[in-house]
């Protein structure tokens, strides 16, 4: 973080509430039954936003994780819902990117279906969000702040 100048305030999970470890599977569950092209083709990416109690609030699909996700941020601004959102599941690996994203939306929860770069658990770790990879048959890694997840 330190080479790419990101400063600012730690996320800050709901008062009082932790992401339940039950709901994740579910989580997961919902990412892909909200990836109908995913399911046709196998070439896409797909993000799910979500709320503490494991709601899904928006999914979309697309070619690249990133823009999968930047398509979830836009639905719920439009809706003016991005407050209602903690977190997104994404179906790839979470890369830095994906975490600054996350930070600007103010959610302290990223869940993926494969592993976290260095830097994305680094920024994670500083800017107070829980870094959640591999998760997948009913397991999952906190890889920073253990202490967001119950």
């Amino acid at each position: 973080p330190e080479e790419l100048a990101l400063v600012g305030a730690p996320v800050v999970a709901p008062p009082g509430q932790r992401l339940s470890a039950k709901v994740i599977p579910e989580l997961m569950a919902a990412l892909a039954a909200h990836q109908p092209l995913f399911t046709e083709t196998g070439g896409v990416h797909g993000a799910l936003a979500f709320t503490v109690d494991g709601r899904p609030l928006a999914a979309h699909e697309d070619i690249g994780r990133h823009n999968a996700v930047d398509k979830v941020i836009g639905d719920l601004l439009l809706q003016g819902r991005l407050d209602e959102a903690v977190g997104v599941v994404v179906s790839g690996r979470l890369s830095y990117e994906i975490v600054f994203k996350a930070y600007q939306a103010k959610w302290p929860y990223l869940l993926a279906v494969s592993a976290p770069s260095s830097l994305a658990i680094e920024m994670g770790e500083r800017f107070g969000m829980s870094i959640v990879g591999f998760c997948r048959e009913g397991r999952a890694t906190v890889y920073s702040r253990p202490a967001l997840i119950a």
